[in-house]
This record gives C-alpha cells, structure tokens and sequence, in this order.
C-alpha cells in the first residue's frame, strides 16, 4: 500500500509539472500569436543579455557552494549544516539573479 502511495504522489507531482509547463508554453504562444496579428514587433532577446544572466545565476551558485562547504567541516549539529548549506547556496544564488537584473537594465539598450 505504501509504494502505491509513492507511485500516486510520483504521478501528481508530474502531471502537475506537465501542466505548469504546457500553460506557460500556451501562454507564451498565444501572446506572440496576437501580437503578430497586431503588427507589433516581438522583442528580440540578446544571446549577450542570456549569456550574462545565466553567468551571474551560476556564478552566484557556485560560489554559494564554495562558501557553503565551510559550514561542512564546522563541528555543527546535522540539521543546523544542512539548513546552513542550503541557505547559503540560495542566498547566493539571489544574489546571483539580483546582480543579473541590475546588469540587465544596465547593458540591456546595448545587447
């Protein structure tokens, strides 16, 4: 009964992911969709622009994660490390995605 549960909520989380992303995508379709019907032009976006999003995100994860290996070798409590090491690598990570917005507004009439 037990691996009946974990294959239903297996299953639930799934198909709601499927969902999530299929709206999205419909979404995204149907604005480009009216906006061509429309005439108006669909902005074009920088592979510069992506390309410096996604260093800044990852650059910030990564070093959360070399900042959060400190707290592994700490004489610290499991769950105290565990909550320690997963903040600091989310902390950073925002940091990473608040630097790339900045950089965005920045150089975004450039890219």
């Amino acid at each position: 009964m037990e691996n009946v549960k974990d294959a239903l909520g297996a299953l639930v989380l799934m198909s709601g992911l499927v969902v999530i992303v299929y709206i999205i995508a419909r979404y995204t379709y149907l604005v480009k969709k009216a906006m061509i019907e429309n005439g108006l032009a669909i902005p074009t976006k920088s592979k510069r622009l992506m390309f410096i999003d996604m260093g800044c995100i990852l650059g910030g994860i990564g070093l959360g994660l070399l900042v959060s290996s400190m707290f592994s070798v700490m004489d610290l409590d499991e769950n105290t490390t565990d909550l320690l090491v997963w903040g600091t690598i989310l902390i950073f990570g925002a940091v990473g995605m608040v630097l790339a917005q900045f950089l965005r507004n920045k150089f975004g009439d450039q890219g």
